[in-house]
């Protein structure tokens, strides 16, 4: 199965990513915060006097959370913040619920289990020194020692409370046993005061991991583990501790291919709604379409499961059979009908089916649907789902096809790419940029200052539309943003996601893990700021105008009101390209 949420590049040895991984960072914490809600608790609801939309998401939130579905939390939380990025409430739930779900992942991970089983105290420890060593050297602003230390501390107390910690290591605590420990670490982070470095914060995580051993039970390595996942993914919302077989996806990544059912799934309700399926995947050679929603992948439904959970019954070996009940919208749901996108108010569906699907290698690819959309004016379309280590090179194939059948024009449909290859992005953005710069990163180290400019070689004067949406982020966005300013096209449709930072991938010397670190933030070639701002587009096409988006694959002009009108730009650019020589 493929989650397409990022994608890396290699420079200096150093892998890069600038991929949509979350939307926001987490926020400063307390010493300990009060714990969160086991399932089935109730929740109270704090009752400041805020906006209403952020009290009903706040609401929402915690509902998520009392059920226990922390994926699905942190998705809704994300959200929450873009529409309220003002509200230290969501920002503060949002920390909690990627800690619960980072456990929860990483526990239902057989590649961090197997790591979990290697490392002794000692091992654990050296890990957690390598890590707290290359966020010092290369993370985009100076580190948040307390901070870390602190989220280390909260990550224990969620782990002494989850049912999979708490199995897998065969201990029992009781409330008092959890108490105590609770009140050691707020007497003992209160005693410490502000971390200052590394070293602080390693000696603290030392001391509470021994702590947690002698009060609970577990292995002083588990809860180091927890300390380690924490300051990785209290950094920012996109930084993050990689399990040996999180590293090995994004390697697959970087190539385009991996092995699964090749579909992209998004949380809706309890069940997974299928966003996307690849081209000649199994999924699609099955008959599952986007807009479907999985309820059950084999015999267990996922109402009862939470996102990570299920998305994790439909990975495994090559050859291997899924067994997936899928349910379709009924024709005519105007509310929802592939809409390929979660509805407050749900999908009308049809009767349900289980198909067998079988694993198999997917290759993934990089430009999709590449076809004359007016022959007689001349416009050309195609739509590049995500950036990868191919996408120029298939661009480039695609480009001379369309060329051969009469394109005097161009529309490159971005809607939906979460980002992909920085390279990627700047080979394809020089493809049809002269000169001038693309794209520019700059990090607390000078190491990661880099400053891409266009080649006047190979450039294709053909000329262009680009179509974004909410979802377009970070590779989309170098390149939207470089054929804006640069004067080179026009940009059509909704404001982009506005993810403007740059994560390097690090291998860890030893178990086989890794971690994902924010090294730098980039800007347009005007010097604008992307992160949380996004690209602005020439001509504004709200995405509630939309009354169909199967994906962006396959929907007809006249369903589709974004790419209605950049057609139309598309077909008046047309007539002065019929002006022009012909197109290279």
């Amino acid at each position: 199965m493929s989650l397409r949420r990022i994608t890396p590049r290699f420079v200096r040895g150093l892998l890069l990513l600038v991929g949509l991984a979350a939307a926001a960072a987490h926020a400063q914490s307390p010493a300990v915060a009060p714990a969160a809600p086991r399932r089935g608790e109730a929740v109270a609801i704090p009752a400041e006097a805020l906006p209403a939309r952020a009290d009903t998401a706040l609401e929402k939130g915690l509902e998520l959370e009392s059920r226990g579905r922390w994926g699905d939390a942190v998705a809704h939380y994300e959200r929450a913040m873009r529409q309220n990025p003002e509200d230290r409430r969501l920002e503060r739930r949002f920390g909690i619920a990627r800690l619960h779900s980072s456990l929860e992942r990483r526990y239902a991970d057989a590649s961090y289990l197997d790591t979990l089983g290697q490392l002794d105290t000692a091992a654990a420890l050296d890990l957690h020194a390598e890590l707290l060593s290359k966020i010092q050297a290369h993370y985009v602003v100076a580190p948040p020692w307390t901070k870390l230390t602190r989220d280390g501390a909260e990550a224990m107390l969620i782990a002494a409370r989850d049912p999979g910690f708490l199995s897998q290591h065969g201990i029992r605590p009781s409330a008092e046993s959890v108490g105590r420990l609770r009140q050691e670490l707020i007497d003992r982070l209160s005693a410490a005061g502000q971390v200052r470095n590394a070293r602080e914060a390693l000696r603290l995580a030392s001391d509470f991991s021994r702590l947690g051993e002698a009060e609970l039970g577990a292995p002083a390595s588990a809860w180091t583990l927890e300390f380690v996942a924490a300051a990785a993914g209290g950094l920012d919302g996109y930084s993050a501790f990689l399990t040996p077989g999180q590293l090995r996806d994004v390697y697959s990544q970087i190539e385009g291919n991996f092995v699964g059912l090749g579909v992209e799934l998004k949380a809706d309700g309890g069940a997974l709604l299928i966003v996307r399926v690849i081209p000649g995947s199994p999924a699609e050679k099955a008959g599952i379409a986007p807009g479907d929603r999985i309820t059950a992948v084999d015999g267990q439904q996922t109402a009862t499961l939470t996102t990570d959970e299920a998305a994790s019954l439909l990975t495994g070996d090559e050859g291997s059979y899924a067994y997936v009940t899928v349910a379709s919208p009924v024709e005519g749901d105007a509310a929802a009908h592939l809409t390929a996108k979660p509805t407050p108010q749900g999908a009308i569906l049809g009767e349900s089916r289980t198909i067998r699907v079988r694993r198999e290698h997917v290759e993934v690819p990089s430009v999709e649907d590449a076809r004359l959309t007016d022959a007689a004016a001349g416009v050309a379309y195609m739509r590049l789902p995500v950036f990868q280590k191919s996408t120029a090179r298939d661009v480039e194939s695609a480009l001379w096809d369309l060329r051969r059948q009469g394109m005097r024009t161009l529309v490159i449909d971005l809607r939906g790419n979460p980002g992909g290859l920085l390279t990627a992005a700047v080979e394809l953005a020089d493809k049809f940029v002269d000169q001038g710069a693309i794209v520019s990163t700059r990090g607390r180290s000078e190491g990661e200052d880099f400053d891409y400019r266009a080649h006047r070689a190979g450039t294709w004067r053909v000329p262009l539309v680009v179509l974004i949406d909410g979802d377009s982020a970070s590779a989309s966005e170098i390149f939207a943003a470089a054929i804006r300013d640069n004067r080179r096209g026009a940009i059509v449709g909704d404001r982009s996601f506005g993810k403007g930072s740059v994560q390097g991938i690090f291998p860890m010397t030893r178990s086989g893990a890794g971690v994902r670190l924010t090294t730098a933030k980039f800007y347009s070639p005007l010097g604008r700021e992307i992160d949380k701002v996004g690209v602005s587009p020439d001509v504004l096409v709200s995405a509630e105008a939309d009354v169909v988006a199967t994906g962006y694959r396959g929907a007809e002009p006249a369903d589709d009101a974004a790419l209605v009108r950049a057609i139309q730009v598309a077909r008046q650019q047309a007539k002065l390209a019929l002006q022009q020589p012909a197109v290279r």
